[in-house]
This record gives C-alpha cells, structure tokens and sequence, in this order.
C-alpha cells in the first residue's frame, strides 16, 4: 500500500537489478479525489545518463478520469511522453500493468493489452537502454504543478491520505546487479525468442483501438513541440 499526505510521499524499490525480462503488478489507484497526486510505476536505472520505463497515473477530480503516461528514457533524454484513458475505472479494483523488456522492443501492457511499443530503433541513431540494469520502483507524490490539467487543479489536502494498493508483484528477468554483459542471452531466454521480439497480429489489433479510441497525446505526433518527428516514430505504425 502507497499512502501519502501533505508532508509526505511514499515509495518502494526492489533490492536487484534486472536486465530485460517482465515486470508485471497489480494497482488499485487512489479513489476520490486524487488531482494533483502521480502514482508511478516504473524502471529505472538511476544514474546520469540513464534509462527507465515509466507508466504515471496522473490524478484527477471526483469524476474525472485517470490518465496514464508512459515515457521511455535512454541515455538521459526522455520527452516521449504518450498519455491514454483507461476503458475501466482505475480507483474500483486491482489492474494489471506490465512492461515486457527485451533487445528488440519495450511493450507496455494493461491487463495483457498492449498499449505502448517502444521498437529498437539503434540503426536509426536512438539509443534503446540495453547495458544498464535497472531496479523496479513505484511512488506516489504530490505533483500538482503539472500532473492534472497542465497544473491548474491542485491538490486539495482536505482529502488526504491518498492511497493506492499494490498486489501480485511478478517479475521474470535477468538478475544482473554484478555485470550487466551476463545478461546479453542471445536468444538463450524465453522473451528473446521470436514470438516476442515482436507483437502479433492480434496484439497489433489491440493497440490499434487503445490509439483509436483512448490516446490523448502522442509525442511522435505534436509538430508545436517536435517539428521535426522523432527517428524512432517510424517504427511506430500508429502514429
């Protein structure tokens, strides 16, 4: 369980590293009123120039939906920021979030739909975090100044503690907290294999309509910010 209140976040890690594989946990979200607080779920590799794999479900007000973020970061550099609705309430019982990691690709999936992909695009000149192991961590935080409506809805105190519940905890990775290179299993582990080096057609159909109907932004899409697309966005066939 997550619980924060004015003067206070909270957060938890794992103990080990871990270099590809899949991470999965269950997560009611805080109910209520819950603008301006983020519930994280991410990876993280927690240096200078570092990698990590973010979900955020940024709060809202009685009423209002959730909306999820996930960002990637490789080497430092982020601002791949794609945020979607959910199709369920989120506040109402345990959803599974998950993050399948390995050479080819990053997928991130709610309750076994993917709703993200995140293509090795090395050959294109982006880096794709495959050296550095990363430990699992979640938090939750006040982050009013941006989370709900761009900063405008702040967080109303009246209503804390905020608390969202955590379960099911899975993961199925390469431990790899002495020597990252150990982990480079060419082919050796079950999701290097070919069936998921890629999504299937079905897979593929299941992203199609989380874009269609639930996508509220999408970095490789907004010419205000990004005049140019990034090189990665050609590999993304919903874009």
């Amino acid at each position: 369980m997550g619980r924060g209140d004015q003067s206070s976040g909270c957060g938890f890690a794992s103990k080990n590293k871990y270099l590809f594989g899949r991470v999965s946990m269950k997560i009611k979200l805080v109910s209520g009123d819950s603008a301006g607080t983020v519930t994280a779920f991410y990876l993280s590799s927690q240096n200078s120039e570092h990698d990590e794999i973010d979900f955020e479900f940024l709060g809202n007000r009685t009423g209002q939906p959730y909306i999820l973020q996930t960002n990637v970061f490789t080497g430092g550099a982020g601002n791949r920021e794609q945020r979607i609705y959910l199709w369920f309430d989120p506040t109402q019982a345990y959803h599974s979030y998950a993050i399948l990691w390995n050479m080819y690709q990053i997928v991130f999936y709610v309750d076994d739909v993917p709703i993200r992909v995140f293509k090795n695009s090395k050959d294109l000149g982006v880096k794709f975090p495959f050296n550095q192991p990363m430990k699992l961590y979640s938090s939750l935080w006040n982050a009013d100044d941006w989370a709900t409506r761009g900063g405008l809805e702040k967080t109303d105190w009246s209503k804390a503690p905020f608390v969202a519940s955590y379960k099911g905890f899975h993961i199925d990775g390469c431990e790899a907290s002495v020597e990252a290179k150990f982990c480079a299993t060419q082919g050796k582990r079950w999701w290097d294999q070919k069936d998921f080096q890629d999504l299937d057609s079905l897979q593929y159909r299941e992203l199609s309509w989380v874009r269609q109907k639930y996508t509220i932004y999408n970095y490789c899409s907004d010419r205000s910010r990004f005049p140019s697309m990034a090189p990665e966005c050609q590999r993304d066939r919903d874009a």
